[in-house]
């Protein structure tokens, strides 16, 4: 069996706060879900855990400072006789009480009246409660996951801890880290964090449903002849896309797989890029006379039947 002051790092001396203190900070430190797949911390975490069931409660507490690792097989301490545990051996009550024994007096007290409604035990430990946060987290995060950290408040001292944030989440959500909450009292095991997540908005990429939009503006020569252009994507890197001949304003061009990744079917979303037409708004004589002979050129009526 471990030490559990030395699982936890504190003395043997150490107030109930301190203890209580020393958990949080290492159960935070080295939470599976704060530090997945790392071994060593899942250990730590396991330890400390085991140490705090412990040495959170008073009673077992008690039993343990008084006989180490055999602390769950001593039993309760006698009120007199200096401490020594009960004869755990066969006793037979009769002839302790002159074979008048009411197990019901006896033993409804400690089990809860098990034995047809009797005195009512200690109540079971509880739950520590929950503690409820939230963080931002950047639009790149949100679309493939990562790491992101987040600074707590812990008894009046700043504490930082990574959480490990799901490809695709979508503001709002919720993310649980079990055991991260208010320890619980009596030994009882501790709340949950909770962290709502919301997401950073992007300079120029905006969300809808998996896919992101990029707007694209392009010159009306661009947009009439058709270009090639190098857009960005959430990954960091540039993709170069074919524009065609003759987009017109609103026009979709996708880009497949630059998306968000969905949460349940781990398939990315499809980058849209719209493209947006910008026209120049002071012209020459010499520009406005090459537009006049475009029009002539190319005659057009964009608005023919639109409204009938």
């Amino acid at each position: 069996m471990h030490d559990y002051y030395k699982a936890l790092g504190v003395s043997r001396s150490a107030s109930q706060e301190e203890i209580r203190k020393a958990y949080k900070k290492l159960a935070r430190e080295n939470h599976p879900d704060v530090k997945p797949d790392d071994k060593a911390a899942a250990e730590k975490f396991k330890q400390a855990a085991e140490a705090y069931d412990v040495l959170g409660d008073p009673e077992k507490r008690k039993q343990y400072d008084q006989f180490g690792s055999a602390y769950r097989q001593a039993g309760p301490t006698s009120g007199g006789g200096g401490g020594r545990p009960f004869n755990t051996g066969p006793i037979d009550l009769s002839d302790l009480f002159g074979g008048q024994v009411d197990l019901e007096d006896i033993l409804g007290g400690e089990f809860g009246g098990g034995f047809g409604g009797g005195r009512r035990g200690r109540a079971a430990p509880q739950k520590g409660r929950d503690v409820r946060t939230s963080m931002v987290v950047p639009f790149h995060v949100a679309a493939r996951g990562g790491q992101h950290e987040i600074q707590l408040q812990t008894d009046g001292t700043p504490e930082r801890i990574d959480v490990k944030i799901p490809a695709g989440v979508r503001a709002g959500t919720v993310i649980r880290l079990a055991g991260l909450g208010e320890p619980g009292p009596a030994g009882g095991p501790p709340g949950d964090l909770l962290i709502s997540v919301e997401v950073a908005p992007h300079p120029y990429f905006r969300r809808e449903g998996n896919n992101v939009l990029l707007d694209l503006p392009l010159t009306m020569t661009e947009a009439a002849l058709g270009t090639k252009v190098d857009v960005p994507t959430i990954d960091d890197v540039h993709v170069t896309l074919t524009v065609p001949p003759g987009a017109s304003s609103g026009t979709k061009l996708r880009l497949r797989g630059k998306g968000f990744t969905d949460s349940k079917s781990k398939q990315p979303g499809d980058q849209i890029v719209v493209t947006k037409i910008v026209v120049p708004r002071e012209l020459s004589d010499h520009a406005k006379t090459l537009l006049n002979d475009l029009a002539a050129a190319a005659p057009q009526s964009p608005r023919e039947g639109l409204w009938r």
